[in-house]
Order: C-alpha cells, then sequence, then structure tokens
C-alpha cells in the first residue's frame, strides 16, 4: 500500500492499516506494491469498484468510521448482486486537509470492525492528500463458482421483479440525518431511517438463492426505478412494477401515512436511492424456491412487478398508471 513516498505517511499505514491485512498472505504486510491472489480452482474472480465523496454520497460530519464501513458494504453489496462471496479489498484514500490522526484512526477502526463482520481482509491500495473533499476509493475481490456470476442481461420477459428488504429508506434516511424530518415519526423510527443511509446492509446471505434460481440481479444504490430498469434494458426487457406493492419499513409506512399525494410519495421512495437492497428477475416457475432460499437465508423478499417483451417501464399505484420524472439519481 503505497503512501506517496512520504516516511510519516509509510508510518500511518503501518500503524493504522497493516493490522488489517495480517489475515492475507498475499498482501505481503503492505509492504510491497502489488498483492498477489492465487487462483481458485473451479471460480471466477469477481472485481467491482465504487467510490466515496464527501458531501456527495456522505455527510461532511459523519463519523469516520461509520464512513468506512458505509464504504466497504456499498462495494460489498455490488458483490451480493453477483451472488459473490467476499475475499478482500484495495483502497485509495484522499485525506482532506484538516484530516487528523484521530479521524484517521477512527477511519481505520471501522474496516476492522465490517473485516471482522464480513470475513475480509485488506490488501492494498494508496493514499494520498487533497485540498478538496475526503474522497475514497474501493476495489473488492470475491468469488463465485466458474460462470456462476448472476449478470444484469439475462433477465426475461415473464421473469418476476423481486425486491430484498425494504425500499425508501435511504433516501428518507438522508433527510433523518440531515434533521429534516417531521415531527410525524418517533425518535426511534428518525434514528432507525439515519442508520439505514449510514450503513446499508449488504445481502450477501442470498447468495445461494440467487445463483440457484435468479436470472439476473443489481443492488439499488441509484433508485430502485433506474437500477431494476438497468436490468430490463442490458436485457433488451421491459417492467412492469406496482409501487403499492413496496415492502416498507416500519418508519417508511409511518412517513407515507402523512403524504396527500400516495403516488408522488411511493415515487420519491422508489427513485430515492442509497437503499443497497437486491433487485432480481426470477423466473415465475423458481419464484416459490427462490421464496424459501431468501427464507432460510434469514432475507425478505417481496415480487413487485414483472419484466416483458414490450421495452419501457410502466409503473402504477393502485392500477394507475403513475409517470416518474425520473428514474433515480443522476451521476
Amino acid at each position: 500500500m503505497s503512501g506517496g513516498g512520504q516516511g510519516r505517511e509509510f508510518e500511518r499505514i503501518a500503524r493504522l492499516f497493516r493490522p488489517l491485512a495480517s489475515g492475507a498472505p498475499g498482501a505481503f504486510d503492505l509492504l510491497d506494491d502489488a498483492a498477489a491472489l492465487p487462483s481458485r480452482p473451479g471460480c471466477d474472480l469477481i472485481l467491482t469498484k465504487d467510490a466515496l465523496v464527501s458531501g456527495v454520497h456522505f455527510l461532511p460530519d459523519d463519523p469516520p468510521d461509520l464512513v468506512a464501513r458505509k464504504l466497504l458494504r456499498v462495494n460489498l453489496s455490488d458483490l451480493a448482486a453477483k451472488g459473490a462471496t467476499p475475499e478482500g479489498y484495495l483502497l485509495a484514500l484522499a485525506w482532506p486537509d484538516g484530516m487528523d490522526e484521530a479521524g484517521q484512526a477512527g477511519f481505520a477502526s471501522g474496516l476492522a470492525e465490517d473485516q471482522a463482520a464480513f470475513g475480509l481482509q485488506l490488501l492494498g491500495g494508496d493514499t494520498v492528500a487533497t485540498s478538496g473533499p475526503w474522497t475514497l476509493s474501493c476495489t473488492m475481490v470475491g468469488w463465485t463458482p466458474s460462470r456462476g456470476m448472476v449478470r444484469r442481461a439475462d433477465a426475461r420477459a415473464g421473469d418476476l421483479l423481486y425486491v430484498s428488504g425494504t425500499i425508501g429508506d435511504g433516501a428518507l434516511g438522508l433527510h433523518a440525518a440531515r434533521g429534516e424530518l417531521d415531527a410525524r415519526l418517533s425518535p426511534e423510527q428518525v434514528a432507525a431511517l439515519a442508520g439505514r443511509y449510514r450503513l446499508p446492509e449488504p445481502r450477501l446471505e442470498l447468495r445461494d438463492a440467487l445463483r440457484a434460481h435468479a436470472s439476473a440481479c443489481a443492488d439499488i444504490s441509484d433508485g430502485l426505478l433506474a437500477d431494476a430498469m438497468h436490468i430490463a434494458e442490458a436485457s433488451g426487457a421491459g417492467l412492469e412494477i406496482a409501487l403499492d406493492r413496496l415492502p416498507l419499513s416500519d418508519a417508511a409506512a409511518a412517513w407515507l401515512k402523512g403524504e396527500s399525494d400516495l403516488a408522488a410519495a411511493l415515487l420519491r421512495l422508489a427513485t430515492g436511492g442509497d437503499d443497497y437492497e437486491l433487485a432480481c428477475a426470477v423466473p415465475a416457475a423458481r419464484a416459490a424456491a427462490f421464496e424459501a432460499g431468501a427464507a432460510h437465508a434469514g432475507t425478505p423478499v417481496a415480487a413487485v412487478g414483472a419484466f416483458t417483451a414490450r421495452p419501457g417501464l410502466r409503473a402504477s399505484v393502485r392500477g394507475q398508471a403513475v409517470q416518474p420524472s425520473a428514474l433515480g439519481w443522476e451521476h
């Protein structure tokens, strides 16, 4: 893991990050400029990469340990969508001016906490300084059985659209974290939503059900409508979705009750992003088996629509067509 050639930075890497690589022989105690992963017979190496920028993907005053954990989790969510088992990760960190030793140590402690939770090791990376916002990038590495990765592009007309968990908590959670939700929610509900924004839950436990039964999958980072349409478009299909069938948390349901325009509110939940749940296509004949596999994994799933031969999106609320102005987050 390179530190830009600065002696002090190499000392910091040794102190904060070398312990995070101790479980990975191919990381060479971060003393080299690269890592080595031996091949696994019968497996494919799966790679994904996501970046976070302060003020865009997390709040500037979010605790560094939570930022570290979110960085790992949004990348783990991509592996979850592929049906992959995580192995390790590479980091690129641009420390902002004013980031003190305590903040950097807190960041490393957050990495350590989620490494233990998800069975990861740090494999290497780079650290630099910046006069701009705190910028972080993670390359996550995992494995699937050979030719077993669940792709976006294999949905077929007639497949059902399933989602994991609950939808809309990430978007509401951003407002909760900013203190922008009104008094219709309890303090506990506000805290739960803020927690969903800051610490998404990668659905890695669904890997067996996805590999066995799903034809396509994507994680929901930009918004359910946007990411489900990514599957449809990559597969040459269309999509029908009933927004009133979205699974909601207690907090999101309480928020929804106070909204006068049901369709507009449901569109807000379906396009807000930051849920990091999974959207997947499952052939109708495999639906019962998929639901059973998800239940065995302890993860709730719900069918909210279907892929169609007719291109495009058709969204509805209580049987009435609705037209979103945008499908999700625009980068």
